[in-house]
């Protein structure tokens, strides 16, 4: 089934890197808090629903104490994410870190249930150098949730004028390629714009167990004139549904679009 999956190694995953011909790396599936040492702290537990909202944290190391070196990756130093459980209200962020190591992530407002927050980072000294993490933990946003419904497996979708299409194989534990187009009113979209130093960023979920996976494409940069067309390889461990966000650049303005797509 044709389905947009070029993600790094997570869930088991591995995936070729935005530079073509990088090693692929394996941070994990973003399920847990701690990993060899290194662990997302934060002190809150719960955040309030239909407001805008601060959720503090700290990237602690091995030694137990806050982490401050961190290696920028795609021009950011850490990336953050929220998905509720049902794979709804995405945000892709990039907080900014104080002097002591102390992070703050400002949210936008959040609907009634429960939420997962990834960090993905990679230590620029210490036992893990260079090495990438995704780590995340839970919060409760309280009130009355009502669950959305996973939209069903697409090859297409559109958001804000912009029709993307996907094609590619997607075969759990089978490296394959994938092709992400670009169009708008019919016409092929040649004025793509670099957005942390790539045509494009992907982030997925899987349905199940909200396992993240991203990766950029390998279509090399070249100022303002990307697209139609984003290469992207992965490689995914598990099959299933996945809710995919494909984000791109033009004229200044970001755009997320959304899909489904189809694990085999």
């Amino acid at each position: 089934m044709p389905g947009m999956a070029g993600m790094a190694g997570m869930a088991g995953m591995a995936g070729v890197p935005a530079t073509a011909g990088a090693s692929a790396t394996s941070p994990g599936d973003g399920l847990a808090a701690e990993q060899d040492g290194y662990r997302l702290d934060s002190p809150t537990v719960s955040l309030p629903a239909g407001r805008a909202v601060r959720y503090p944290f700290t990237i602690t190391g091995p030694d137990g104490r806050p982490v401050t070196a961190f290696a920028a990756v795609q021009t950011e130093r850490l990336h953050f994410y929220a998905i509720r459980s049902d794979l709804t209200g995405y945000q892709h962020l990039h907080p900014a870190m104080a002097a002591d190591g102390s992070w703050t992530a400002d949210l936008a407002p959040l609907d009634p249930g429960s939420w997962r927050l990834y960090a993905s980072f990679t230590p620029e000294t210490g036992p893990r150098k260079g090495r990438e993490f995704v780590l995340s933990r839970t919060v409760a946003v309280p009130g009355t949730a009502t669950t959305v419904p996973l939209p069903a497996a697409a090859g297409s979708t559109t958001v804000d004028g912009y029709t993307v299409t996907v094609q590619g194989d997607a075969r759990a534990g089978t490296a394959f390629p994938l092709t992400a187009t670009v169009g708008k009113d019919g016409r092929p979209v040649t004025d793509l714009q670099p957005y942390l130093a790539s045509y494009a960023h992907l982030s997925a979920f899987h349905e199940n167990d909200q396992a993240l996976a991203h990766l950029h494409p390998i279509t090399p940069v070249d100022g303002d004139h990307g697209g139609p067309t984003l290469t992207f390889y992965a490689l995914l461990g598990r099959p299933g549904n996945w809710r995919v966000h494909l984000q791109f650049r033009t004229d200044g303005h970001l755009h997320t679009a959304a899909l489904t797509l189809h694990v085999t």
